[in-house]
């Protein structure tokens, strides 16, 4: 009987330690299969933005306005534009008539007839040096939504725009689209000039204003 005894301990023992093993695997195995269905975390990828790139075309398009019409160039001498005005088909040059001094000092214009598409030109001279271009256009060759659309699409939008004008401007030329179809070009840096001698005149003036109403 004791022997007998002593073989059913040990193989309850031996069934103990099965049953142990059995559990440990199974644990194990059960703790693989939750990592291969887990999703590992990944870091967090940071990404920025590019920030909006400043709307600088306006402002490149601007500088690259033209400094007068066709060949013409503000800046030109009155030779030169005589010259030019001689070639261009869209001008009726017909000679020394067609050039005047102004009332202002140092400062004469040509008015020329057009031809085509400009009905009348004035190009205005300052110390010999053109500084204004206005051209009137033909309404019945061409209107003023195309003349906007076209400068729009080649220029940008205009800096100014109200019922009067639409105003392109660079650091050195203002280009003006004035209704009802006038297309006017403006050296800045003389206008600037113009306007201090202008401004100091002014202020003389009122000096002297002063000084007469001082001696009443």
């Amino acid at each position: 009987m004791r022997k007998n005894s002593g073989s059913a301990g040990q193989c309850a023992r031996r069934f103990a330690a099965l049953v142990l093993v059995s559990l440990a695997m199974a644990l194990v195995g059960a703790q693989s299969a939750t990592k291969a269905t887990t999703p590992q975390s990944t870091p967090a990828v940071t990404t920025t933005s590019p920030a909006p790139a400043t709307s600088s075309a306006s402002a490149s398009i601007a500088a690259g306005l033209p400094t007068g019409f066709s060949d013409i160039a503000l800046g030109m001498s009155r030779d030169e534009v005589i010259a030019k005005l001689m070639a261009n088909p869209l001008f009726a040059w017909r000679g020394p008539e067609d050039v005047s001094l102004l009332s202002s000092p140092n400062q004469s214009l040509i008015e020329v007839a057009g031809l085509s598409f400009v009905r009348r030109a004035f190009f205005q001279f300052l110390d010999g040096k053109l500084w204004v271009i206005i051209l009137n256009l033909a309404p019945d060759r061409i209107d003023h939504y195309s003349v906007f659309a076209d400068l729009s699409a080649k220029y940008g939008d205009p800096v100014r725009l109200d019922p009067q004008a639409a105003t392109w401007e660079s650091a050195s030329v203002r280009m003006a689209l004035e209704r009802p179809l006038t297309l006017r070009y403006l050296d800045l840096g003389v206008l600037g000039k113009l306007r201090d001698a202008g401004a100091a005149r002014a202020s003389v003036e009122e000096l002297e204003r002063r000084d007469f109403l001082g001696e009443l």
